[in-house]
């Protein structure tokens, strides 16, 4: 019997032609979700509202009265405070862009979503600006300015913020943008920019490689990349008539390659991370006496239950900044209780913790946080079976930094109060913001007296373990809620099978930050001691998807720290380069992590066994 003949399909080609596929596909389905105002108000529409808005401009731009006023009519009818307009002869690429970055049905919902926008026209609420200290009558800004200002404005409105396309607003004639604006284009958006470019780049490698190796498939994949910007734009109904279209479709590769190059070179030469020299003057002069002193007397025994049986667990540097110093996790051979020995002294505490959450690393650190909504709304969804009605009139979230869980625990329990506690900075700002009612900023256990029997939930995600004295705080969070309170904790988990496998590059040691680890065991025995009566216990559930991941990265980090990190030495051309290796071969590292991250993440919700467990307890002691 003859076989069938089935053509051989080359995967490569296949891979490429679904994903352009579904790109396409998406970028039109997104593109219909993005309202359009009317170009003319309908007479029964009245003069709408302008007082309270002001809308601004990116250098270039005029908009007309129509648009402003058909734009203020529409945010006040959708409850927004913030609204990107979209020219209806935005640049194709710049469009695919942004529907790359925004679904546009999910954005305004989305309080953690970052800001996202054209880059030439935002309306924005007065109080909104007034707020994220915006002087609306200062100089017009460029496009990568006014995309930064997009993104901050959001953090100021996060539940009301969104986009629409302006058919009446321009932004002029297409201008080819350079190698250094592309790149600031890319920082105001949070997107670094070699690594976009190197993306780029390896994409139309391989789209190249296919179309000559690959006989009509590949030529099929690279075809469609080509015309991908005219099946996006090209149809009648399009609501956006990019005034490039045609030269963007027909030159799309060469134009593609050119701006990957050039953005390449600009991240090349601008290194946006240079430490400035007042910085790294302080960090040496901290630094000339040595790291001994940021560390206390070694103690001999179990600060948990007193035992003096103690073993090693893990030594480990810094690896998490590339600081000086070498730390001790020691393990208690009798509760299990896992304790850095010796411990940080509160001038430690500062020193490894400066630029981490605020200054220098503040940024980095809310785009991370940003990016765990999933994981919040969860913490925030354990309280459902337990509470009736509209939900907890006062909530307080312990250890909160820039307010993340607060701000997307509101799509949880709007009607609930949502105070904020923290060391850092980030806190005055989270109230700024109004991702929480009530910053306060200090340590816990100073303000147990004050807030004594004040809140229905205090919660303590990922905080208890950076703490000097994890028993008081629990002290203190039976001290601040009302009898019938519940106490949430979620730390990560030392018994955990991972942390023998990967050894020091297990994130969860997060060395020298994570004081203590506490087994559930343990903090069940404390719960009750302090009369809690545990609810909830989750641990799959809790899991962090990130053990192969982290340890991808902390490996990269140790073979090649940051060369511009201003507690190091001056940057040279070999640790530039070694660094720019190291993290050109961890790319396949990271993927491969992020697989086995996946399939981990997914037995471990099968088995209720992560690298970390939450807790839900009942106050039931006055």
């Amino acid at each position: 019997m003859t076989p069938l003949p089935i053509p051989r399909v080359p995967w490569t080609s296949a891979v490429l032609l679904a994903a352009l596929g579904a790109g396409t596909v998406r970028a039109g389905r997104r593109l219909r979700a993005v309202p359009v105002l009317p170009a003319d108000l309908p007479a029964a529409a009245g003069v709408p509202r302008a007082g309270g808005w002001r809308l601004l401009t990116a250098r270039g731009v005029e908009a007309d009265a129509a648009t402003f006023l058909a734009a203020c009519a529409h945010a006040e009818r959708e409850g927004l405070r913030v609204l990107d307009l979209l020219p209806a002869d935005l640049a194709a690429e710049r469009a695919l862009g942004l529907l790359r970055l925004v679904d546009p049905a999910r954005y305004q919902g989305d309080r953690l979503g970052e800001g996202r926008g054209a880059g030439f026209a935002v309306l924005a609420a007065e109080e909104v600006l007034a707020r994220a200290g915006v002087d609306p009558d200062g100089p017009r800004p460029g496009p990568a300015e006014l995309l930064a200002l997009t993104r901050r404005l959001k953090e100021y409105a996060a539940g009301a913020t969104g986009l629409a396309i302006a058919p009446a607003l321009s932004c002029g004639p297409p201008a080819a943008t350079t190698g250094p604006e592309r790149a600031a284009e890319l920082r105001a958006q949070g997107l670094p920019p070699g690594a976009q470019a190197a993306a780029q780049l390896a994409g139309l490698g391989l789209l190249a490689g296919a179309a000559v190796r690959q006989g009509r498939w590949g030529a099929a994949a690279a075809g469609l990349y080509w015309l991908q910007p005219y099946l996006a734009f090209g149809g009648p109904r399009s609501p956006l008539h990019p005034a490039d279209l045609a030269r963007a479709t027909a030159a799309r590769p060469v134009r593609s390659l050119g701006a990957a190059l050039r953005t390449a070179a600009a991240a090349r030469g601008g290194r946006g991370g240079e430490p400035d020299p007042g910085r790294a003057a302080a960090y040496r002069a901290d630094l000339a006496a040595g790291t001994d002193r940021f560390l206390e007397a070694r103690r001999p025994d179990c600060p948990w239950c007193g035992s003096g049986r103690l073993a090693v667990r893990v030594r480990v540097p810094d690896l998490l900044q590339g600081k000086p110093g070498r730390f001790t996790l020691e393990r208690c051979e009798d509760c299990g209780h896992v304790f850095q020995n010796p411990r940080l002294s509160p001038e430690g505490l500062d020193f490894y913790y400066r630029d981490f959450y605020d200054g220098r690393g503040g940024e980095g650190a809310g785009t991370v946080f940003g990016r765990l909504g999933p994981s919040y709304r969860a913490r925030a969804e354990m309280l459902r079976a337990h509470v009736g009605g509209a939900g907890p009139e006062s909530w307080l979230d312990v250890g909160t930094g820039h307010g993340h869980f607060c701000n997307a625990a509101r799509e949880v329990w709007p009607r609930t109060r949502f105070d904020g506690l923290d060391m850092g900075d980030g806190i005055l700002g989270a109230e700024r913001r109004g991702w929480v009612e009530t910053g306060y900023q200090g340590q816990f256990p100073e303000f147990a007296s004050k807030l004594a029997g004040r809140y229905e939930v205090v919660s303590m995600y990922h905080y208890l373990e950076h703490t000097r004295d994890p028993l008081a705080e629990l002290d203190t969070a039976a001290a601040v809620l009302a009898p019938g309170g519940f106490l949430a904790v979620e730390v990560p988990d030392p018994e955990s099978r991972m942390a023998d496998l990967l050894g020091r590059a297990w994130l969860p040691w997060f060395q020298p930050q994570h004081q203590h680890l506490v087994p559930a065991a343990n903090l069940r025995e404390a719960l009750a001691d302090r009369g809690f009566t545990v609810l909830v216990e989750e641990h799959g559930a809790a899991h962090q998807g990130n053990d192969f991941f982290g340890a991808v990265a902390l490996t990269a980090a140790r073979l090649a720290p940051d060369p511009d990190r201003p507690w190091g030495p001056p940057a040279t051309a070999r640790a530039r380069a070694l660094t720019g290796l190291v993290r050109a071969a961890a790319v396949p590292c990271f993927a491969g992590a992020a697989v086995l991250d996946a399939v981990r993440s997914a037995v471990a919700r099968v088995t209720d066994g992560g690298n970390a467990y939450r807790v839900l307890a009942r106050k039931d002691t006055p």
